[in-house]
């Protein structure tokens, strides 16, 4: 943690990368799904929040999203043509179980059965995530992730969906993004269940955390030839100024944020340092014996979805949380609330977040570093910008290209440099819902009209598409 960015070189022409390397993208199931009441799917705290008045912009949810359930076989033609060899998709937790708990609905697991098959048959690679926030209101209604039960209700579930799948699905992440699940749901309340509970918080922490290994036990205890791992969103820091308080600034951040989840699934424990910033919310009843040794299992792999660097300060009148989302909301940097997020001075995207690759191969570094070596994948990348459908019928997204370009470099980069990189997701395979932004923040490398429910590629999925045929990236940096 520096006030200096790691110098990088990503100007190099001609990157090929190593035969093998997984070439895919990503999406969610509430983001994209819709059919929010097909075929017996319960409702999920997703489905509560937003129809909350004032919880999303412009009031917009996701009942039918893009229509991903009913539309999947074209959706996994598009991605056929842009020579895709693995998506990442997730499975609605009560879409499969309306209850979090109990009988399995036969029709919701049936849909991803077929959408697995629909896969194949275009030799695409099914990478499947278990987890992506959209618990089941009813397990919320008991507790939610602040009680331990939710934990042991998940992997329940995960054996449920590895026991049908997993003869066809060979890559699985547990719970994407724990920290945003904790924090942002239980603390911010910026996303569903949209509680301000920090005490609270970090108990949803912990027990995502320990849902995930309970999880990881299950699916084993089935199948030995499954491939599983963790998913954490990860940040490089940068601290304002040289100092003692933007120093403490960004232990703090980088504790919450990237070694709260890292240490635990790679160390099988907390930061002490971490511990003790939440010290006087809660002490460590809540970690029971055992809960460790389950959570830091041995991983096949570990998703690392990077975004961004976040750029800290401990004074005061620094800016607010750089997650915020622009409805009202609290701190999600439980113990940590004074922290303020400044702006680096590198180009934004139209989230406000900065434009930074070398803070990813600051990340892969890191983790080869001061980590067991593991090999990693990164499982979202990407950017939204305010795409325009052009007469021509074209959407010229020329900074979402850059985006993508510059950090593939960095990724071949790392490559070189001996980090055990083995495949790139780009978020997103189209545009969809973005949480509490609604649909004004497009991700997607294919434009969606939403009142038509038409796809369109842009310029940078055909790019994407020829970088993929050639196994890596032709001429200078973007």
């Amino acid at each position: 943690m520096t006030t200096q960015d790691t110098e990088t070189q990503i100007d190099t022409p001609g990157l090929v990368f190593p035969t093998g390397f997984v070439w895919g993208s990503a999406t969610s199931a509430y983001q994209i799904e819709g059919a929010v009441s097909t075929d017996g799917r319960g409702k999920s705290i997703w489905d509560t929040f937003v129809h909350q008045p004032g919880r999303v912009v412009n009031g917009e949810h996701a009942d039918v999203a893009i229509d991903h359930y009913h539309r999947y076989r074209d959706d996994v033609r598009l991605m056929a043509d842009l020579g895709l060899t693995a998506y990442r998709f997730s499975v609605s937790w009560p879409r499969v179980q309306p209850l979090g708990s109990g009988a399995i609905n036969a029709k919701g697991l049936d849909f991803y059965s077929r959408l697995v098959d629909e896969l194949l048959s275009y030799g695409i690679d099914p990478w499947l995530t278990l987890y992506h926030w959209d618990l089941p209101q009813a397990l919320e209604d008991a507790g939610g992730w602040p009680s331990r039960d939710t934990s042991k209700r998940f992997a329940d579930y995960a054996a449920a969906v590895h026991g049908a799948l997993g003869d066809r699905v060979k890559n699985w992440a547990t719970v994407n993004e724990p920290w945003c699940a904790a924090f942002l749901g239980y603390a911010s309340g910026e996303h569903a269940p949209g509680r301000r509970e920090p005490a609270r918080a970090i108990h949803a922490a912990h027990h995502l955390n320990l849902a995930h290994g309970l999880a990881v036990e299950a699916m084993r205890a089935q199948r030995t030839d499954t491939r599983i791992g963790g998913c954490v969103n990860l940040y490089a820091m940068t601290t304002a100024t040289e100092s003692e308080a933007d120093q403490d600034a960004a232990r703090r951040i980088d504790g919450l944020q990237n070694r709260f989840f890292l240490d635990a699934l790679m160390h099988g424990r907390y930061p002490a340092d971490v511990l003790a910033d939440l010290s006087q919310l809660t002490g460590p009843e809540f970690i029971h014996d055992g809960d460790m040794a389950l959570i830091s299992q041995p991983l096949d792999m570990l998703l690392i979805n990077y975004y961004s660097r976040y750029t800290v300060t401990g004074a005061s009148g620094g800016a607010s949380s750089a997650t915020a989302a622009p409805t009202d909301s609290g701190s999600p940097w439980v113990g940590s609330e004074h922290v303020g997020f400044v702006n680096g001075g590198r180009p934004v995207t139209s989230m406000g977040w900065e434009v930074d690759g070398p803070g990813l191969l600051e990340v892969l570094h890191r983790l080869t570093r001061e980590y067991p070596s593991i090999p990693l994948y990164i499982s979202e990348n990407g950017a939204a910008y305010d795409d325009v459908l052009t007469e021509d019928g074209a959407v010229h997204d020329v900074e979402r290209r850059a985006f993508i370009d510059t950090h593939l470099r960095v990724c071949h980069q790392a490559i070189e440099g001996g980090v055990p990189l083995q495949g790139y997701f780009a978020w997103s395979l189209m545009d969809n819902f973005e949480w509490a932004w609604g649909y004004g923040k497009r991700f997607g490398l294919v434009y969606v009209d939403y009142s038509a429910q038409t796809r369109i590629l842009k310029d940078s999925a055909l790019w994407y598409a020829e970088t993929i045929r050639h196994g890596g990236l032709r001429g200078p940096a973007e």
